[in-house]
Parts: C-alpha cells; sequence; structure tokens
C-alpha cells in the first residue's frame, strides 16, 4: 500500500522510518512546511515528495499518517476522510476539547477509519496486563498505579503551548488506565509543584503532579508524572487486585537503583528516551494500522477514545488550579 505522511519532525520522521521498514508498505509520499524536512526523509526513506497535505491526499494513497503541530490536526483529519483515505493521526485529536468534539461529530457515522496515537496500548507488557484483567486472574481490582517520568523536559517553546501536563504528558497513564482496566474514570483529585526549569512554572504548569483517579467500580488509581527524572524515562503500571498483582515495566532497563543488600536488579542500561522504551510498540500501532486501511480490523483507538483520555487531563488541570476534586460530567458540562 501507498501511506502518506504529514509532518516530518521527531515524531513523523521516526513514524516514516517504521512505516519504511513494514511489508504492508510499498511507497511513501511525504509533506513538511518546511521543505527541508520532507527532502531529508525522502532521501532517507525513498519517499516521494509532495508540496502540500492537499497533495498528498490527491496522490493516490491509500492512509494517512498526521504528525504535523497540533493546531492542524482537526483540518488534517477532516480533510482525509473527506478524501476518503483512512487516517492515523498522533494525539491530541486537537487543542481543546470543544475542537476535538467538533471532529467527532463531523466524522461520526462515516465509513472512513481514524485511528489516534496511543501507542501504549500496543506495548507487550501493557497487553498482557489487559489480558490478565479480563480473564479475571487478578480477582477484584482495588488499586491501579501508573507512572510516567520523563529524564528532562521539553523545550519552553512547547510546555507554553501545550495545555499543561496531564494534557500532553498524563494523558498517556488516563488511556492506558481506561484500556487494561476496561473502566471510566468518574472523578480526579489532582496535585502538582515545580521544583525545576523557571519556565515551566511561568507557563502556569507544573513540573511534577499526581493524581488520584475514582474509577466507577470504585477502584482507586493513582498516577505519578513528572519532567525530571535524571535516571531515565520511567513507563511503569501496577495492578493490585484480590487475587493477585501484577506490574508493567519491571524489566532490567527500568531507570531506579534498589539500595537493598545484594539486590542487582534492575542491571540493564535505564530507558533514556520515549522511542527507546516503545520501539516495539510503535511498530505495532502502525502495523496495525496497515490492518486498518486493509479493512481487516477497526481502529484500535478511536476519536472517541482519545476524548475520553482528554476529559480525564480536563478534569485533572481544572482541580490542580482550583485545589479540589472534579467529576469528568463536570468538565463534560461546562
Amino acid at each position: 500500500m501507498r501511506i502518506g505522511i504529514l509532518g516530518l519532525g521527531r515524531i513523523g520522521t521516526f513514524h516514516a522510518e517504521t512505516l519504511s521498514g513494514l511489508d504492508a508498505v510499498e511507497s511513501l509520499v511525504v509533506a513538511d512546511p518546511f521543505a527541508e524536512a520532507a527532502k531529508s526523509a525522502a532521501e532517507r526513506f525513498g519517499a516521494e515528495v509532495a508540496d502540500s497535505p492537499e497533495a498528498v491526499l490527491a496522490d493516490g494513497v491509500d492512509g494517512v499518517v498526521i504528525a504535523a503541530a497540533t493546531d492542524v490536526h482537526p483540518g488534517l483529519i477532516l480533510a482525509a476522510v473527506e478524501a476518503g483515505v483512512p487516517v492515523f493521526c498522533e494525539k491530541p485529536v486537537a487543542r481543546t476539547m470543544a475542537e476535538g468534539v467538533e471532529v467527532l461529530r463531523a466524522v461520526k457515522g462515516g465509513d472512513v477509519p481514524v485511528q489516534i496515537g496511543y501507542n501504549r496500548r500496543f506495548d507487550a507488557g501493557f497487553a498482557a496486563a489487559r489480558a490478565a484483567v479480563r480473564a479475571g486472574e487478578l480477582g477484584k481490582l482495588h488499586t491501579v498505579r501508573s507512572t510516567t517520568l520523563d529524564p528532562a523536559p521539553p523545550p519552553a517553546a512547547y510546555v507554553a503551548a501545550s495545555g499543561g501536563i496531564f494534557r500532553d504528558c498524563s494523558v498517556h497513564d488516563f488511556d492506558i488506565i481506561r484500556w487494561v482496566t476496561g473502566r471510566e474514570v468518574t472523578e480526579v483529585y489532582a496535585v502538582g509543584g515545580n521544583r525545576g526549569a523557571d519556565y515551566i512554572r511561568e507557563a502556569s504548569d507544573a513540573d511534577t503532579t499526581g493524581a488520584v483517579l475514582t474509577l466507577d467500580d470504585g477502584t482507586i488509581a493513582v498516577v505519578s508524572n513528572s519532567r525530571h527524572n535524571a535516571r531515565g524515562y520511567d513507563v511503569r503500571m501496577e495492578l493490585h487486585g484480590f487475587r493477585d498483582s501484577i506490574a508493567v515495566g519491571l524489566e532490567d532497563k527500568l531507570p531506579l537503583r534498589s539500595v537493598e543488600p545484594g539486590v542487582t536488579f534492575p542491571s540493564g542500561t535505564p530507558h533514556d528516551f520515549f522511542m527507546d522504551r516503545f520501539t516495539a510498540a510503535y511498530r505495532a500501532e502502525l502495523t496495525a494500522f496497515t490492518e486498518v486501511v486493509a479493512g481487516t480490523r477497526p481502529s484500535p483507538c478511536t476519536i472517541e477514545d482519545a476524548l475520553e483520555a482528554g476529559w480525564i487531563a480536563e478534569a485533572c488541570t481544572l482541580s490542580l488550579h482550583e485545589h479540589r476534586p472534579v467529576t469528568i460530567a463536570e468538565v463534560r458540562s461546562a
């Protein structure tokens, strides 16, 4: 099949490399506002260059991957759907929930599939955890812990435009909690602080946060996030039930150092970047998209899924700023 790629920054280039190695993909056509980025990608991956998103969509592509700036996600999703081209779009659907809801309304009921990029759903560990929960191996859940700790904060320009740590970082935890447990979040309470980069505080954001989520069956989920984790990129999940407890990410490259006498675990080189931690998951995610394009599977992460994680992020952001519990129903009706 022939796949278009819109946006060739860090993640778009990474997707181009991954797609170029998939057996199902015969050719790529790429576009980026910066001509040099498109030219470089074309030279590295044998892709063709188009001078605009419209040209990509008119160039006989079977599917399109959107890795452009968040501001243009809604317009590009709608343009691809109107052209009848299956879409893979990196999260978020839009900069605001209101825009995201409008995109959903515009495409709902149509037959052009849209997949949103939440790569943890394709990680082997998270998939095994979901299977264990579904099979009842843990018994009734009572506690979930989900962690995302970045080794260093993103640039000031990114932080200023990201919408905040809950919307651009924690949202991965929110999505994977929903996906693994099969439950919905009903209420949140969030706290945050700044012990690091001044520009994060100046953007009215926090560099370290904690959130307690109440799920619709009474399970408590605790989410921990930080922009500062000197030992590496730390993504984990624990699930505790009345019958058993399991962990995702408990492996030799886990960026933690044990101080217990005689304990050498973990002994590997710590993960230091999300592309390192989730290389296989990204490949599986884009392989899934080729199956969506081929019509052999439905979208494994819909716009509806992405918006549900977004509502949790909205509630946590409000809770942080107002120092109070916030229900999901409250932010939906705002």
